[in-house]
């Protein structure tokens, strides 16, 4: 009882020391954090800038006395995945060509950075459904850029070389309009090594973090990884998953390395031209391929499937309500060494403290497991108008 009376009599007193020590807390904190981070971001602004020019020739390449770049861009790209695979249906021999063929999509976004470290995002206005997010950290003589681009697609073309279909209904399959869209998410991150950073520079041409002077090329050494997912594993893709032999979905990693050559021509103060080419040796090549069942076969066998009073408005609803996946496993493939291609351009124009670019990329990537190949072609056009602050 007494223990009882002595905390209701010291309680309030307790709480007013612990708030006047929380309010304390509270108002010397920010005050100290805040000094503490400016301090950081000052520090690492300045080696930042230390190392935008460090070794370089300043006859050669220049830092804008801004250390900052807003860029707003505009995106036009496509991407192209092709399969091939090969198969028996009903004791005939058949091969399926899958094009997962995007329109050209435009994409609207920006760019922000410091000195080429920085990252952006764009999203899509025309086209596929999608969205790019990338980041990128540009040196002296290095770079590393990634790239992140989820989409999806409902109208894949689709050739068929088999004796099963009639020539005349051969085109009706060329144009494929999935009822559940094929998604497909690309990863692309690739980082690179100046030979001649001293005179070069590669950040010059594609995110304008510094200008280069006068021409002059370079030997680069590139390594390149890629991820990719394509996944139109559902009961609506049934038909389409029995064509490609029960493969649903795609999971492909890729590692790269390639040595090339690039040049940057500046004609006259201000302009600058970029071209950049390089085969890339792929060494890790490693695909992940899921398998499922489908119930195409059994509907085949109904006579429902072949009545020709069957309006084609029935049919389909019958069929697409009827069919029916049914997931297998997965089984992992190394496909060994291929040889692919990077390749981009660049048009820079600077004036002031404003600059204008446009720039292409162009990737192709190759894979292949048992009876199934193909390649994965990745091109984007960029166009851009920016200030530097």
């Amino acid at each position: 009882m007494e223990i009882s009376e002595k905390v209701s009599i010291f309680a309030p007193m307790k709480l007013l020391r612990c708030l006047i020590l929380v309010l304390t807390l509270g108002l010397g904190l920010p005050l100290m954090a805040q000094g503490g981070v400016v301090s950081l971001v000052k520090k690492v602004g300045t080696l930042i800038d230390s190392m935008s020019v460090k070794g370089v020739d300043r006859r050669y390449i220049d830092a804008p006395e801004k250390p900052w770049q807003l860029i707003l861009k505009g995106n036009v790209s496509q991407t192209i995945v092709s399969m091939h695979t090969q198969g028996s249906m009903y004791g005939e021999e058949y091969s399926a060509h899958p094009h997962l063929k995007t329109t050209p999509a435009q994409y609207l976004g920006f760019w922000a950075g410091y000195r080429g470290y920085g990252f952006g995002y764009t999203v899509n206005v025309g086209g596929d459904k999608g969205s790019y997010l990338t980041f990128g950290a540009t040196g002296g003589a290095f770079g590393i850029n990634v790239r992140i681009h989820s989409f999806d697609n409902r109208n894949p073309t689709l050739d068929l070389a088999t004796d099963l279909i009639a020539e005349d209904d051969k085109e009706d399959w060329s144009e494929v309009q999935l009822v559940d869209p094929i998604h497909v998410n690309t990863v692309i991150a690739d980082g690179y090594y100046l030979f001649n950073g001293k005179r070069f520079s590669y950040a010059a041409a594609y995110d304008q973090s510094v200008i280069q002077k006068r021409s002059a090329g370079s030997l680069m050494a590139g390594l390149m990884y890629n991820y990719t997912h394509i996944d139109y594993a559902s009961d609506l893709n049934g038909d389409i998953i029995y064509m490609m032999d029960g493969l649903g979905r795609v999971k492909l990693w890729q590692g790269s390395v390639g040595v090339g050559y690039a040049y940057n021509w500046v004609p006259v103060r201000g302009l600058l031209v970029n071209v950049m080419a390089m085969p890339m040796l792929t060494f890790v090549n490693k695909l992940k391929a899921y398998a499922y069942a489908t119930n195409v076969e059994e509907l085949m066998e109904d006579p429902y499937f072949w009545d020709p009073d069957v309006s084609d408005e029935e049919w389909d609803k019958w069929f697409y309500d009827s069919l029916r996946i049914k997931p297998l496993g997965d089984q992992t493939y190394n496909s060994g060494i291929s040889i692919g291609f990077d390749a981009r351009m660049s048009v820079t124009y600077n004036l002031g403290r404003y600059f204008i670019n446009a720039y292409g990329q162009f990737n192709n990537i190759r894979y292949h497991h048992n009876s199934t190949h193909g390649y994965l072609n990745d091109w984007f056009i960029n166009a851009s108008i920016g200030i530097r602050l």
